[in-house]
């Protein structure tokens, strides 16, 4: 069950953290995740509060103020070719949302099962 969190820079519409939101939950369908398996958030920050350098690492061109920091917390076990068939995916879904992909940071994290109680302080799985 993926955790996504989106930081983003203060203001942004709700369309524009909509479509973002769209574009990584349809790449996580894309790898095997369960359409119904939404667990997401938006972090929107002031700029003295959301600070990024432009060019680094590996930027082709300039980060803009649409720049999104994505986290996605998933249980340990995604082999790299999953993580990369996820990105993949996710520049796809953001070109056709009219995002420059430049602008995306994506950071996996992962947990064990045991970290996770979904709901009721059960953990399934365990």
């Amino acid at each position: 069950m993926p955790l996504v969190t989106l930081t983003v820079l203060r203001p942004k519409t709700a369309e524009f953290k909509n479509s973002i939101l769209q574009a990584v939950h349809a790449a996580l369908v894309g790898i095997g995740v369960p359409d119904a398996d939404r667990f997401h958030r938006v972090l929107e920050l002031a700029p003295e509060d959301f600070r990024f350098d432009r060019h680094y690492p590996d930027v082709q061109g300039s980060r803009s103020d649409d720049f999104v920091l994505i986290e996605v917390l998933l249980s340990v076990g995604r082999s790299v070719k999953v993580k990369k068939l996820f990105l993949a995916k996710l520049v796809e879904s953001l070109v056709a949302a009219g995002h420059n992909p430049e602008d995306a940071m994506v950071v996996f994290k992962e947990t064990l099962w045991e970290n996770w109680a979904f709901a009721g302080g059960r953990q399934i799985h365990v």
